[in-house]
């Protein structure tokens, strides 16, 4: 399917540069599209380095994205003439600091960026935490907005509602929970009343959110075309009623005939293609309200809100995810190539990022700190709800952009909203750390426990964690509890139903779960149960099927028929082939093999891959056929995929499948968390074993390099 993934990536790419073919003569179209291809491919770069560096140390991806755009950007490197490139490899064209083709590319990218999340909004979540979520996300979006205007009019010298200060207030609103739900779920208050309250906010804090931005671009459209230069409130009023009956009537059909939507997906694209036309309807419906004056981002957001309770939700989110990997990120380089670092080191932009920063900060503190406090919340739990919505992120990026295209928002008050959105997502972890190990409750009255206690499941392999873990989601889905996932790239759940919340995350072999006191027992329950049903589902998967059996009848099948790949010369180091094992067994002929592999320095743990190679071992014997044993285990005892290959003159008992002693042992270990394709490797080597040619020269040569010579090793 990975092909197909990369098929729509090349599609896009294709579209995004089919505009310039268009025009322009051939050798400047042929300049245009090489100058992009080289622009792209330092982006891709420059997003995963910025990326790294910024995980690197413990901050979001998106600031060390953002800062690498600012770096390669026409404002700093990107200006410095290169061979072939005179003007530099970004220059400002046209005074602008992107070209058509990319500023197209961050379009599309936050379309998927928003009809991925609203692919991740909780409808039922919505409806069961709607008082206490609807207050505190409409407190915070008032404020922000409210304060936003303000401070924007105090700056500009302009009219309360004028463009620049609507969108500065619009930006202003814009929460990024999910920095915050890290912090909770590392210090065990996924679950506490501020937890819980916090993430029913932000998924209103989303949805109102867009609804604003929906009413500020009708508001603003107007206000462009309007050649008096003003209007009055009650036409302001008009306007707003205007964009929000389009956003409310576009979402209640999207809701109303969501399955409706889903099944003609389903049956036009197929099981294997009602994704990509998920994508493509975000796309229409995206274009459709550009058209009517309102942004791209509200109809994306919608078609994915309208199918986020289908079935074929989770598999759009999966299948969708590789355009999200590629296209997101570069989304937040593109934004920061677009900062004028000299507007942003003026004493005047400094002076009004810093308070945008503290505005925006105080806004959400007192927007949605404030109603908590008649909602049973203390000062102290008020102050951790307020902290806990402070961080900005992708969406006021994405309306930064908007207003700094269409000219409504300057140089100087774009790199102020960058400054911002960089200084409140670094600050809200310092400061919720602080008001978290102030320790006490949150809430007036004593409630559930606020410090949560884990119940860690450790099994014997990765594999059995994620298994048990889709195992027991379905079976809490199914007693009633709402199941959410924190972002697209988050492996945490959070589980939820009435008063009782859990959060769920695996940690390479351990199931953890994080519950207050009181529901742990129901947790252990729950676990036990789901426990039972697949250990009952296994038992019923070996009466079915007899692996015994099937090893038997794969007896008939010779290894000369499998499909001819050298995959193992790319893993297999001539130094790991030993012509004269010495072994009397086949557990001593492991041990040997793996002696030698760490002899080479190429095991992490040597214990660990002979244990994990001799428990594989005794599950059933790897024992082939023709004198082949291919034992071999995924384990943590190794970072990347090893082999070593001994040779047994006298043959050695390997309960092969055709009772013939084993001459030539191939051992193989992959890393437990690596995609490396371990099953290909030993079918790789099979096929090159299973040529009598090739064994016969094996079991005659003389030297280590004469037998690597034979398997095509250079």
């Amino acid at each position: 399917m990975a092909h197909k993934k990369w098929l729509v990536v090349g599609t896009i790419l294709f579209a995004l540069v089919l505009p310039v073919v268009a025009q322009g003569t051939s050798a400047d179209t042929t300049a245009q599209i090489t100058l992009f291809i080289f622009q792209l491919a330092v982006i891709i770069f420059a997003a995963r380095l910025g990326g790294m560096a910024a995980e690197a140390i413990s901050q979001p991806s998106v600031l060390g994205e953002l800062l690498a755009g600012i770096i390669i950007g026409p404002y700093a490197l990107g200006a410095i003439p290169l061979p072939g490139f005179p003007s530099g490899l970004f220059p400002i064209q046209g005074g602008e600091p992107i070209s058509i083709m990319l500023q197209a590319f961050a379009n599309v990218a936050a379309i998927i960026l928003l009809f991925s999340s609203g692919l991740q909004t909780d409808l039922d979540m919505l409806m069961k935490y709607s008082l206490a979520g609807s207050i505190v996300g409409l407190g915070g979006v008032i404020f922000s907005f409210g304060f936003g205007l303000v401070l924007g009019a105090f700056f500009t010298h302009q009219a309360l509602f004028a463009p620049i200060n609507l969108f500065i207030g619009i930006m202003s609103t814009a929460t990024s929970v999910g920095i915050t739900a890290r912090i909770l779920s590392d210090r065990k208050k996924m679950d506490s009343p501020e937890g819980v309250t916090i993430l029913a906010a932000a998924v209103f804090d989303d949805v109102l959110g867009i609804i604003l931005l929906a009413i500020v671009l009708g508001i603003v459209a107007v206000l462009e075309g309007s050649k008096a230069g003003g209007l009055s409130a009650g036409a302001i009023v008009g306007i707003g009623i205007k964009a929000f009956g389009l956003w409310l009537c576009f979402t209640a059909l999207g809701l109303i005939f969501s399955r409706k939507i889903s099944s003609f997906l389903k049956r036009i694209g197929g099981e294997g293609h009602f994704n990509v036309l998920a994508l493509g309807l975000a796309l229409f419906i995206a274009g459709i309200f550009e058209m009517q004056g309102l942004s791209m981002i509200i109809g994306a957001y919608i078609v994915g809100l309208s199918l986020s309770k289908t079935e074929i939700s989770f598999i759009i989110q999966d299948k969708t995810k590789v355009l999200f990997e590629l296209f997101v990120p570069l989304f937040f380089v593109v934004m920061g190539m677009q900062v004028q670092i000299s507007k942003i080191l003026e004493p005047s932009v400094l002076l009004f990022g810093l308070a945008f920063t503290l505005v925006a900060m105080l806004a959400k503190v007192v927007g949605c700190g404030l109603p908590t406090l008649f909602l049973g919340f203390n000062k102290i739990g008020a102050l951790r709800i307020g902290i806990g919505m402070i961080p900005r992120g992708e969406v006021a990026l994405i309306i930064a952009g908007i207003g700094l295209s269409s000219k409504i928002v300057s140089q100087e008050q774009f790199g102020a909203s960058i400054l911002m959105t960089i200084l409140t997502t670094i600050a809200a972890p310092v400061l919720l750390n602080l008001v978290l190990d102030r320790g006490g409750r949150g809430t007036i009255k004593e409630a559930k426990a606020t410090t949560s206690e884990e119940f860690v499941v450790e099994l014997p392999n990765s594999e059995l964690a994620e298994l048990l873990s889709s195992y027991l989601l379905a079976d809490l889905q199914r007693e009633g509890f709402y199941v959410q996932l924190m972002s697209i790239s988050d492996d945490i759940s959070h589980i939820r139903k009435g008063d009782v919340s859990i959060s769920m995350k695996i940690e390479e072999k351990k199931l953890i779960l994080e519950a207050a006191p009181e529901d742990l027992p129901l947790v252990r329950l729950m676990v036990y149960e789901t426990m039972v049903k697949l250990d009952a589902n296994l038992d019923k998967l070996k009466e079915t099927y007899d692996p015994a059996a099937m090893r038997r009848e794969f007896k008939g099948i010779t290894m000369t028929a499998v499909r001819k790949d050298t995959t193992f010369r790319k893993i297999l180091d001539p130094r790991c082939i030993e012509i004269d094992m010495k072994a009397s067994t086949k557990e001593e002929a492991i041990a040997e093999l793996v002696d030698l592999l760490d002899s080479v320095h190429l095991l992490k743990d040597k214990e660990k891959v002979l244990a994990d190679v001799l428990e594989r071992e005794k599950s059933m014997s790897t024992g082939m056929q023709n004198g082949i044993a291919l034992p071999h285990a995924r384990t943590s005892g190794v970072d990347k995929p090893v082999m070593a290959i001994g040779i047994h003159r006298k043959g050695i008992d390997f309960q092969t499948i055709d009772g013939t002693p084993a001459h030539i042992i191939a051992l193989i270990a992959s890393s437990e968390g690596d995609p490396a394709p371990h099953m290909q490797i030993l079918a790789s080597l099979g096929s090159t074993l299973g040529s009598d040619i090739v064994r016969e020269q094996l079991m005659h040569a003389k030297t280590r390099e004469e037998a690597a010579h034979v398997l095509g090793l250079e």
